[in-house]
């Protein structure tokens, strides 16, 4: 991709397990949805992510991380900002069917920002 087009940071919870098939694809895709995950929700805040990576993932499977990353501008200008309750609350809805998409405008490596609970230190 060209890093001189515009670029949006956007952020992503996710647990231990999504954060190994990031890994796996060394920082530079989210991982496929699963059947029942049709849409998948990188948020316009790290406080949001924060939000739910600590008290979401921890509870759910003992660690929680915070991605960040940017997106080309003109891949995002596809999606409305949705809100997820209150005005903080902030996610872009990108259908599952999109995701592959969504990978390839992501503009340099993904990157950990932010661990909580579990032993597991992220690579990357």
């Amino acid at each position: 991709m060209n890093e001189t087009q515009p670029t949006i940071t956007l952020w992503r919870p996710v647990g231990p397990q999504e954060l190994k098939l990031i890994e796996a694809s060394e920082m530079q895709a989210f991982p496929p949805r699963l059947p029942e995950q049709p849409i998948f929700y990188p948020v316009l805040s790290e406080a949001y992510a924060v939000q739910i990576a600590r008290d979401w993932n921890v509870p759910a499977s003992g660690a929680g991380f915070v991605t960040r990353f940017a997106v080309l501008k003109s891949f995002l200008d596809r999606y409305r900002v949705e809100h997820a309750g209150s005005k903080a609350h902030l996610e872009y809805w990108i259908p599952a069917e999109d995701l592959d998409d969504f990978n390839k405008a992501i503009v340099g490596r993904i990157e950990v920002t932010a661990t909580f609970g579990g032993d597991t230190a992220p690579v990357g």
